[in-house]
């Protein structure tokens, strides 16, 4: 979520012809952007080994942007999602202007505020509260954040629903889909379809407020009394579809850590409790909260924790898929090829009987995204270039036909989950000891 020091504020667009114009002016100014000469390249390299290289002005960058975090939703949230999920779904230049969008959010303007107040909670919603500040402290894709005092003196942190965000996921999807075919933003030969599915079913998550509030209290008791962590409590009495009441918690964003102000043991702990927490939840909790965004850590200086927010896209793992994930792990820290082949077909990251030379390219590539789980001691992700190899060797891959299948799309938001765990430690320049941790967890 986006933070704010005042409240300025645009009406988020809740009827789907006027996103559908919004979203339609976002691709023309991207289209504009890309110029003639550009959308010309992209087609001419739809099946060629390498992609095309195209330049968009700053200017058309900002316009595109722009219009998504006006419009918030499911086309922001894609935005965000696409630019994270590490598959190469998209092409460099579109996951590039769509990261932008990862700290990007506008709250709504008090008139629009005061409307879902009262359709929420009845025209006298303020004798509700003590206090009620309306400079929300966060925004986000979905929502916006506003802190409160209860009559009765509880603290609260209230989270509303932008209006119209719910209805309209599956319109922006579809628009979407549309838009990026239109404009070539996708490699030739993969379907996206059921990846914007599973994409279209986690953002109804994420608006079904009495849903996240379920999945706190689940993931609640799966952290236990840990005083490394802290889950707010859902207050269910102030709670309705479009508002989600909770504890308000003190702390700043995770990655600020990465100031100097912070000391390096600091960061190191900081990035190795949430790194330890992401192996958990697949392989204790089988309950994993897969929106990585920085900004759902709050650090917690004064009492040397953590604060876990936003389980709106929080799902369970099936126990084959752990199971799988568990086989894959253990073969990677024990240098085990044979047994990184046998969990990598059952998670279609390649086909059974694909050729001797794409099962070692691939097999080459796993070790590869592995390597902090491969060396011993801690392993420093602010000296590492892995990000880059990775995606550049992926890339490659890609291009050369070596995958010949795609994993199974309930996965793609756990890779996500991986990758905005080691970005993080990135961020913070910090050194994890990556293998014992697994080792503990793996009971190797």
């Amino acid at each position: 979520m986006s933070h704010f020091s005042n409240h300025r504020g645009s009406a988020v667009p809740s009827k789907r012809l006027s996103r559908l114009w919004h979203l339609g002016r976002a691709t023309g100014d991207l289209a504009a952007g890309i110029g003639v000469k550009g959308l010309l390249e992209i087609a001419r390299s739809r099946g060629s080994a390498q992609p095309a290289r195209v330049q968009i002005s700053p200017e058309h960058t900002r316009r595109f942007t722009d219009r998504l975090a006006r419009m918030r939703g499911a086309a922001m949230k894609m935005g965000q999602l696409m630019s994270m999920d590490g598959t190469d779904m998209l092409t460099p230049e579109a996951a590039e202007i769509l990261s932008a969008l990862r700290d990007r959010a506008e709250p709504m303007p008090l008139s629009q505020l005061s409307k879902v107040l009262e359709r929420e909670y009845g025209a006298d919603w303020n004798k509700r509260f003590k206090r009620f500040d309306f400079t929300p402290i966060a925004a986000a894709s979905i929502g916006q954040v506003h802190r409160a005092e209860t009559r009765d003196g509880r603290h609260l942190a209230l989270k509303i629903q932008f209006p119209g965000v719910r209805e309209s996921i599956d319109s922006d999807i579809d628009n979407l889909m549309f838009f990026g075919k239109t404009l070539g933003m996708t490699p030739q030969g993969i379907d996206i379809t059921p990846y914007m599915d599973e994409a279209r079913r986690q953002l109804h998550r994420e608006a079904d407020y009495a849903a996240e509030a379920d999945a706190m209290d689940a993931y609640r008791a799966q952290v236990g009394n840990d005083p490394d962590f802290f889950i707010p409590a859902i207050h269910r009495d102030l709670s309705t579809p479009s508002i989600l009441a909770m504890d308000f918690a003190e702390g700043v964003p995770v990655d600020r850590l990465a100031n100097p102000n912070y000391r390096r043991a600091e960061r190191d702990r900081a990035a190795t409790l949430l790194m330890r927490l992401t192996l958990r939840e697949l392989f204790e909790f089988a309950l994993v909260q897969t929106d990585p965004n920085f900004s759902n850590y709050l650090y917690d200086a004064a009492n040397g924790r953590i604060v876990l927010l936003d389980f709106g896209a929080t799902q369970r793992v099936e126990p084959h898929l752990v199971a799988q994930y568990r086989h894959l792990f253990r073969a990677s820290i024990q240098d085990d090829r044979a047994g990184m082949r046998s969990a990598a077909v059952a998670l279609g990251y390649m086909g059974a009987h694909d050729p001797h030379e794409h099962v070692e390219a691939m097999i080459d590539m796993l070790c590869l995204s592995a390597e902090p789980l491969r060396q011993p001691g801690h392993y420093d992700f602010g000296a590492s270039d892995l990000f880059e190899r990775v995606f550049l060797r992926g890339r490659e891959l890609l291009h050369s036909g070596v995958f010949t299948s795609v994993p199974a799309a309930e996965t793609m938001f756990l890779h996500r989950k991986f990758m905005g765990s080691a970005m993080l430690s990135r961020r913070l320049r910090a050194r994890v000891d990556l293998m014992t941790m697994a080792q503990a967890c793996l009971a190797i």
